[in-house]
């Protein structure tokens, strides 16, 4: 018994670490439509630029403020310059834009910080909880990560439901033209929504990089973690993305920890999750069915 609840509290918190990621790709496609491939490497940047802070003296909180604020101007400037010349073309072209795009930060991250592994610091400690005579793997930091997590999800939720800023969000992602004779400023409204799914993916990369190592393709790995929780919870639902971070994070900790040579069974087991829920709800388990009248 105390095995399987450690393997569930460590499923937990990646989990919920995956699902940081899915939320910033559920931010990017309600209010642009695009799916940004760069979005791992971005916040692999804004992280490295919090390292260098908190090696010169500066606190981890000062540290996470400036990184967040510099990943909504990298968003920012991405869309607007890189992004947005390519936007009128075919939808595949922002795509692959993206793409290279990401080996290009992930290039710049290594020239100017260097490739080597750095240690990267955590503002909570990283020892389990102690239950009697048994220490769990539930850290101070792991309830960090998760109480992150859920405030974004919350207002993600709120963003988009409850604010006109949200509504004119999607309005310029579904149809431009439309959302145009509305008065919504369309080129202003997906700049937003390109930063603030920056500064959420900011978030991400700090949240997985504490109290262990990075390095420029530290976030590989959470890249296709997130992406699988994204599209397993449904590309257009924050709620989603959390629960498919949970379900991803949950089976593979399971997998890891009691089939034989589990480790090498996990990226397989990503595969095969992601297959089935595809067959079930090919939108993702929160997407929405849309009726079409012939």
């Amino acid at each position: 018994m105390d095995y399987f609840v450690n393997v569930t509290l460590t499923g937990l918190t990646q989990g919920m670490i995956y699902a940081a990621f899915a939320l910033a790709l559920v931010l990017i496609w309600r209010s642009t439509r695009i799916v940004n491939f760069a979005q791992g490497s971005m916040a692999a940047a804004t992280t490295f630029i919090a390292l260098a802070l908190i090696q010169a003296g500066a606190s981890y909180w000062v540290a996470l403020i400036v990184a967040l604020a510099s990943g909504f101007v990298l968003g920012a400037i991405v869309e607007r310059v890189i992004i947005r010349p390519v936007e009128g073309g075919p939808e595949l072209n922002a795509v692959i834009v993206t793409l290279g795009l990401f080996v290009a930060i992930q290039a710049g991250i290594a020239i100017i910080f260097g490739s080597s592994f750095q240690s990267f610091p955590t503002p909570f400690g990283v020892r389990g909880f102690e239950v009697g005579d048994t220490t769990i793997p539930l850290t101070p930091t792991s309830l960090y990560i998760i109480g992150s997590v859920l405030i974004v999800m919350a207002l993600l939720v709120a963003l988009f439901r409850f604010t006109r800023v949200g509504l004119a969000m999607r309005a310029s992602a579904f149809s431009q033209e439309v959302a145009r004779l509305l008065g919504v400023k369309v080129g202003g409204m997906l700049t937003l929504g390109w930063g603030l799914a920056a500064v959420v993916g900011s978030l991400s990369g700090l949240l997985i990089a504490g109290g262990t190592f990075v390095w420029p393709a530290y976030m590989d790995a959470l890249i296709v973690f997130g992406f699988v929780a994204a599209i397993i919870g449904g590309l257009d639902s924050p709620v989603g993305a959390i629960v498919g971070g949970l379900i991803l994070g949950l089976a593979l900790s399971y997998v890891s920890g009691y089939a034989p040579r589990g480790s090498a069974l996990v990226n397989i087991s990503a595969l095969v999750i992601l297959i089935v829920v595809l067959l079930v709800r090919p939108g993702g388990l929160f997407s929405s069915t849309t009726a079409r009248r012939a």
